[in-house]
């Protein structure tokens, strides 16, 4: 597994993109992409060192990431890793007790490569993205 991101739900990209900008001083942000499938908005910002963050906001009331901005927990929301094999390092991360979070479903913001969320045994999200390792 290759890491890719770090996730980060925020209420909307505007307050995201500003946060990053003004208090973290970054400024690589890609175009905000929706993706009616996973519900969300995403925007990708990169810092000079090559760490990625996504900027997730919800596109509806019931978008997945709508309650972690109500309850305010998992705001850090995932590790993100690209495999060669989606199928193949979804169970081997079965295996070792991670729970999916539900059916690998294409994401706009990867041009299409299917994607999975998993809950780890510590308690926070791995989302596997599936492309070039």
């Amino acid at each position: 597994m290759q890491f890719d991101h770090i996730g980060l739900v925020v209420p909307d990209l505007a307050s995201g993109v500003a946060y990053c900008r003004d208090v973290l001083g970054l400024s690589r942000f890609s175009v905000a992409v929706e993706d009616p499938l996973q519900r969300v908005w995403v925007q990708f910002v990169h810092d000079d060192h090559g760490l990625c963050y996504e900027l997730v906001s919800p596109a509806s009331e019931e978008s997945p990431v709508a309650q972690v901005l109500k309850t305010r927990r998992n705001v850090i929301n995932h590790l993100a890793y690209r495999v060669s094999n989606l199928q193949a390092s979804a169970e081997r991360l079965r295996t070792q007790r991670h729970l999916p979070l539900g059916p690998s479903q294409p994401a706009i913001a990867f041009g299409g490569s299917h994607v999975q969320f998993f809950l780890s045994p510590l308690g926070h999200i791995v989302e596997l993205i599936e492309g070039v390792e």
